[in-house]
């Protein structure tokens, strides 16, 4: 009789003891740790299912392979701030080079904040395969928010449209780059880390000084006004 789906083997009880977490979770958390020591290609399902502590049928129960694993984790790294990016467009009550620190601060805690430097599977050649098609529409979608919050900044409202883009792409490119810096020295507290990285992503965005809990700045260093 022919079979259909992916879900074969017995699936495992919703949690273990020792973890509190559920199956589908200890499988992200055991390729999470697989593909950022062992490699992403040198990891099988069946070392990331031993690593669970289930069979690799079971895991087939809940993932189809590791492409399905590797989406997951890097939408992981990119979901949380797009939620965040969200509210902070909708919230118009603070400056926007205030909301657009607090989105930078945030994110490179989260790329840098976790037992496993997730962000480097960013770097995998795989992920620029159409499976991952959803990632970057995520990713795009984030990178487009911080050009949105940019462009709400005074200094960010007199740039045309490819300067507009130009900066973008620098403050971007300078918070995923905290992977790599995150990589040389895993000990550095993350959150005077992600602070830094925040305030040199407002140099680069023609904002001033840190504009966190402490009140906006504009460019040159004097006192911003309206929005920045």
């Amino acid at each position: 009789m022919a079979t259909t789906g992916r879900r074969v083997g017995r699936p495992r009880a919703a949690r273990r003891p020792d973890s509190g977490l559920s199956a589908r979770d200890e499988l992200l958390r055991a390729a999470a740790e697989l593909f950022t020591t062992l490699g992403y290609a040198a990891t099988t399902t069946r070392v990331v299912a031993e690593r669970a502590g289930m069979r690799q049928a079971t895991m087939y129960h809940y993932f189809g392979g590791k492409e399905d694993l590797l989406a997951e984790l890097l939408e992981s790294t990119v979901t949380p701030s797009l939620i965040l990016a969200r509210e902070l467009l909708a919230d118009e009550e603070r400056p926007a080079g205030t909301r657009l620190w607090e989105l930078c601060r945030s994110d490179v805690e989260l790329l840098c904040g976790g037992p496993h430097n997730l962000g480097g599977l960013y770097l995998l050649p795989e992920v620029r395969a159409e499976r991952f098609a959803g990632f970057h529409h995520v990713r795009a979608e984030l990178k487009d928010a911080y050009g949105r919050l940019l462009a709400e900044t005074g200094p960010g409202a007199e740039l045309d449209k490819a300067e507009l883009a130009l900066r973008t792409d620098l403050v971007f490119g300078l918070i995923e780059g905290v992977i790599l810096v995150h990589r040389s020295d895993p000990e550095r507290p993350v959150a005077a880390f992600a602070e830094a990285t925040a305030d040199a992503a407002l140099r680069i965005a023609g904002l001033a000084g840190t504009t966190g809990t402490a009140g906006t700045t504009g460019m040159a260093g004097t006192p911003g006004t309206g929005r920045d």
